[in-house]
Protein backbone atom coordinates (compact mmCIF):
# COMPACT_ATOMS: atom_id res chain seq x y z
CA UNK A 1 0.00 0.00 0.00
CA UNK A 2 3.10 2.27 0.98
CA UNK A 3 6.57 2.64 -0.14
CA UNK A 4 9.60 4.51 0.59
CA UNK A 5 11.69 6.44 -2.11
CA UNK A 6 14.26 9.21 -2.76
CA UNK A 7 12.40 12.43 -3.27
CA UNK A 8 12.52 13.88 -6.96
CA UNK A 9 12.63 17.17 -7.73
CA UNK A 10 8.89 16.63 -9.21
CA UNK A 11 8.16 15.87 -5.69
CA UNK A 12 8.55 19.46 -4.91
CA UNK A 13 5.14 20.33 -5.19
CA UNK A 14 3.38 17.45 -3.32
CA UNK A 15 5.92 17.71 -0.06
CA UNK A 16 5.12 21.54 -0.15
CA UNK A 17 1.81 20.71 0.30
CA UNK A 18 2.24 18.23 2.54
CA UNK A 19 4.41 20.97 5.10
CA UNK A 20 1.73 23.28 4.50
CA UNK A 21 -1.25 20.99 5.34
CA UNK A 22 0.72 20.03 8.63
CA UNK A 23 1.33 23.57 9.34
CA UNK A 24 -2.45 23.85 9.13
CA UNK A 25 -3.04 21.08 11.44
CA UNK A 26 -0.70 22.15 13.90
CA UNK A 27 -2.37 26.13 13.39
CA UNK A 28 -5.98 24.35 14.57
CA UNK A 29 -4.30 22.32 17.68
CA UNK A 30 -2.21 25.36 18.78
CA UNK A 31 0.93 23.47 18.47
CA UNK A 32 4.19 25.97 18.24
CA UNK A 33 5.90 26.68 15.33
CA UNK A 34 3.30 26.05 12.93
CA UNK A 35 4.03 29.42 11.42
CA UNK A 36 7.63 28.68 11.09
CA UNK A 37 6.56 25.27 9.22
CA UNK A 38 4.17 27.23 7.29
CA UNK A 39 6.71 29.64 6.14
CA UNK A 40 9.68 27.68 5.24
CA UNK A 41 7.57 25.10 3.54
CA UNK A 42 8.81 25.96 0.49
CA UNK A 43 12.28 25.88 1.71
CA UNK A 44 11.97 22.85 3.61
CA UNK A 45 10.62 20.77 0.29
CA UNK A 46 13.42 22.20 -1.73
CA UNK A 47 15.94 20.68 0.81
CA UNK A 48 14.05 17.28 0.19
CA UNK A 49 14.73 17.02 -2.98
CA UNK A 50 18.54 17.96 -3.39
CA UNK A 51 20.39 15.60 -5.88
CA UNK A 52 23.43 15.45 -3.26
CA UNK A 53 21.46 14.43 -0.33
CA UNK A 54 17.64 13.57 -0.93
CA UNK A 55 15.02 13.36 1.57
CA UNK A 56 13.20 9.86 1.65
CA UNK A 57 9.29 9.81 0.59
CA UNK A 58 6.82 7.96 1.69
CA UNK A 59 4.06 7.43 -1.16
CA UNK A 60 0.79 5.49 -1.74
CA UNK A 61 0.30 2.80 -3.99
CA UNK A 62 -1.58 5.36 -6.32
CA UNK A 63 1.28 7.79 -6.22
CA UNK A 64 0.02 10.16 -3.50
CA UNK A 65 3.18 11.52 -1.32
CA UNK A 66 1.99 11.52 2.20
CA UNK A 67 5.07 12.13 3.83
CA UNK A 68 9.14 12.95 3.99
CA UNK A 69 11.83 12.10 6.25
CA UNK A 70 15.57 12.95 5.85
CA UNK A 71 18.60 10.41 7.19
CA UNK A 72 22.19 11.43 7.85
CA UNK A 73 24.74 9.09 9.15
CA UNK A 74 25.91 11.99 11.69
CA UNK A 75 24.08 13.40 14.56
CA UNK A 76 22.41 16.90 13.59
CA UNK A 77 20.98 17.44 17.31
CA UNK A 78 23.37 18.66 19.81
CA UNK A 79 23.69 16.19 23.08
CA UNK A 80 24.74 13.15 21.99
CA UNK A 81 27.90 11.58 23.47
CA UNK A 82 30.75 11.38 21.56
CA UNK A 83 31.02 7.24 22.45
CA UNK A 84 27.05 7.75 20.65
CA UNK A 85 28.73 9.48 17.59
CA UNK A 86 31.40 6.55 17.29
CA UNK A 87 28.55 3.81 17.01
CA UNK A 88 26.97 3.13 13.38
CA UNK A 89 23.62 4.42 13.64
CA UNK A 90 21.31 6.16 10.98
CA UNK A 91 20.04 9.75 12.26
CA UNK A 92 16.10 10.34 11.39
CA UNK A 93 14.99 13.81 10.88
CA UNK A 94 12.58 16.30 9.44
CA UNK A 95 10.18 13.70 9.59
CA UNK A 96 6.50 15.96 7.79
CA UNK A 97 3.33 13.48 7.24
CA UNK A 98 -0.12 14.75 5.67
CA UNK A 99 -2.43 14.77 8.86
CA UNK A 100 -5.52 13.65 6.15
CA UNK A 101 -3.22 10.00 6.20
CA UNK A 102 -2.81 9.97 9.99
CA UNK A 103 -4.74 6.67 10.38
CA UNK A 104 -2.06 5.12 8.40
CA UNK A 105 0.87 6.05 11.07
CA UNK A 106 2.81 7.29 7.91
CA UNK A 107 5.12 8.39 10.37
CA UNK A 108 5.47 5.00 12.14
CA UNK A 109 5.93 3.54 8.58
CA UNK A 110 8.85 6.08 7.61
CA UNK A 111 10.38 5.51 10.98
CA UNK A 112 10.04 1.18 10.93
CA UNK A 113 11.46 2.00 7.05
CA UNK A 114 14.51 3.65 9.04
CA UNK A 115 14.56 0.54 11.37
CA UNK A 116 15.24 -1.86 8.00
CA UNK A 117 17.61 0.57 6.47
CA UNK A 118 19.69 0.34 9.27
CA UNK A 119 19.68 -3.29 9.62
CA UNK A 120 20.20 -3.28 5.91
CA UNK A 121 23.30 -1.23 6.35
CA UNK A 122 25.08 -2.58 9.10
CA UNK A 123 23.94 0.25 12.03
CA UNK A 124 23.50 -0.66 15.37
CA UNK A 125 20.84 2.43 16.45
CA UNK A 126 18.13 4.68 14.82
CA UNK A 127 17.97 8.07 16.54
CA UNK A 128 16.31 11.09 16.74
CA UNK A 129 15.76 14.36 18.36
CA UNK A 130 12.76 17.15 19.32
CA UNK A 131 11.52 20.20 20.87
CA UNK A 132 8.01 18.56 21.89
CA UNK A 133 6.96 17.20 24.79
CA UNK A 134 4.06 15.58 22.46
CA UNK A 135 6.21 14.30 20.01
CA UNK A 136 8.67 12.88 22.20
CA UNK A 137 5.83 10.77 23.61
CA UNK A 138 4.41 9.72 20.64
CA UNK A 139 8.04 8.43 19.57
CA UNK A 140 8.89 6.89 23.11
CA UNK A 141 5.28 5.16 23.35
CA UNK A 142 3.78 4.56 19.94
CA UNK A 143 7.65 3.85 17.69
CA UNK A 144 9.45 2.49 20.75
CA UNK A 145 12.19 5.12 20.83
CA UNK A 146 13.84 4.93 24.13
CA UNK A 147 14.57 8.58 25.59
CA UNK A 148 18.16 8.54 25.85
CA UNK A 149 18.18 11.91 27.51
CA UNK A 150 16.44 15.74 27.51
CA UNK A 151 19.38 18.71 26.59
CA UNK A 152 18.29 22.26 28.05
CA UNK A 153 19.96 25.21 26.25
CA UNK A 154 19.40 28.63 27.06
CA UNK A 155 16.09 28.91 24.44
CA UNK A 156 15.05 25.46 23.60
CA UNK A 157 14.83 21.95 25.19
CA UNK A 158 15.65 18.96 22.79
CA UNK A 159 14.88 15.17 24.02
CA UNK A 160 17.07 12.88 22.76
CA UNK A 161 16.12 9.62 21.34
CA UNK A 162 17.02 6.32 20.31
CA UNK A 163 15.94 2.61 19.36
CA UNK A 164 18.44 -0.28 18.61
CA UNK A 165 18.40 -2.08 15.74
CA UNK A 166 16.82 -5.61 15.79
CA UNK A 167 19.14 -8.25 15.55
CA UNK A 168 21.89 -5.95 16.52
CA UNK A 169 22.37 -7.27 20.08
CA UNK A 170 20.85 -6.70 23.51
CA UNK A 171 16.84 -5.71 23.93
CA UNK A 172 16.14 -6.87 20.40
Amino acid sequence: MFSVRPARPDDLSALTSVIEDRAAWMRERGLDDWEGWLSSAPMMAARAVRSRSPGWVLEHARGRVVGCTSLSDRPLDEGWSVAEGEEPALYLNTTVTDPAWRRYRPGALLAAWVLERAAATGRTWVRRGCTSEELMRYYRDVQGFGLVRTVRSDQTVTHLLARRVAGTGAAD
